[in-house]
């Protein structure tokens, strides 16, 4: 049986957050796996595949964020690396498809540090493509009712600092996929006065999540053109 490791990682603290998807949803898929298919069925183009799922939560540091990755990349090596991390404003799930080398913060990070209008990696290209198959992970995200949208980068935090350098360490690898997912704050489940809540519950999100992992591994055993998105 062929197997497949899978690292999800998320960061570990938000401030005024209490309940973190970038840490629950790595944990739980490490915990379940794949499971079935959230219509009830089992993925076919899965069979005879074991995917391992490896979750890590990373301090929210421009310093240490890639380095704790890189420790758990370097002892698990990883045929798909996705990367998460919260962002407040969305209303749903975003596939990030580009990390800028830029860091640019307007408020400190764990370490207090606020690098403004630096590159991330001096010698590095300005920019990297995402690797994950985003025409077919949007695919599933239709069929199973996932508000979703794509974003054109990862702003100039520590997500993006992340990002880029994943895709950095990714474009020296081969076959490695490598890509980052923004996930919404957690939503309680029902309406508030007749309007939506922002956000998605856990168990959407997470589903979610395992429909990206699912369409990466799929994309991964066999590449195609069509599954590409980007612009």
């Amino acid at each position: 049986m062929q197997q497949i490791n899978v690292v999800i990682s998320g960061f570990d603290h938000y401030d005024g957050i209490d309940v973190n998807p970038a840490v629950e949803v790595p944990r739980v898929l490490a915990e379940q796996g794949l499971g079935a298919a959230s219509d009830g069925t089992y993925d076919d183009p899965l069979a005879g595949v074991q995917v391992n799922v490896r979750a890590v939560a990373l301090p929210v540091s421009f310093a240490n964020a890639w380095p704790a990755l890189r420790d758990v990349i370097d002892t698990t090596h990883p045929d798909i690396v996705i990367a998460t991390g919260l962002k407040h404003t969305a209303r749903g799930i975003l596939l990030e498809r580009c990390a800028t080398n830029l860091m640019d913060a307007a408020r400190p990070d764990a370490d207090n540090a606020t690098p403004r209008r630096e590159a991330i990696n001096p010698n590095g290209p300005a920019a990297y493509w995402t690797r994950l198959p985003l025409r077919s992970i949007l695919k599933d995200f239709a069929r199973d009712g996932v508000p979703a949208a794509l974003s054109s980068d990862a702003g100039t935090f520590v997500c993006n600092s992340l990002f880029y350098n994943l895709l950095n360490w990714t474009a020296t690898q081969d076959q490695v996929l490598g890509g980052f997912v923004s996930l919404p704050r957690v939503a309680a489940r029902g309406f508030d006065h007749g309007v939506a809540r922002r956000g998605l519950p856990l168990d959407r999100q997470v589903a979610a999540v395992r429909d990206v992992v699912r369409e990466a591994v799929r994309y991964r055993r066999s590449p195609s053109s069509g599954d590409i998105l980007i612009d």
